[in-house]
């Protein structure tokens, strides 16, 4: 597991998460966020219902980051901060 990884504001980076995180190009576009775009993605991923869909956050938020996007589209954001 990649070490280093930076939370967001309000939402710690869980477990299913920090997995994905964890190849050197998508971790340095993770960390190179705002602390609150770190959260507004952790929020997203985590406010899903069913672990499919979880899945499928997961893999669009790698593609997304990987793609010089800094935040999830179309999202009206964390409820939490």
């Amino acid at each position: 597991m990649a070490k280093n990884i930076l939370p967001g504001t309000a939402h710690k980076v869980p477990a299913d998460l920090k997995r994905a995180l964890a190849s050197q190009k998508v971790l340095g576009a993770w960390n190179d966020l705002t602390p609150l775009a770190r959260n507004e993605w952790i929020c997203w991923v985590i406010s899903v219902k069913k672990p499919e869909t979880r899945k499928e956050h997961i893999e669009r938020l790698r593609a997304d980051l990987l793609k010089g996007k800094r935040r999830p589209c179309c999202w009206p954001g964390c409820k939490h901060r």
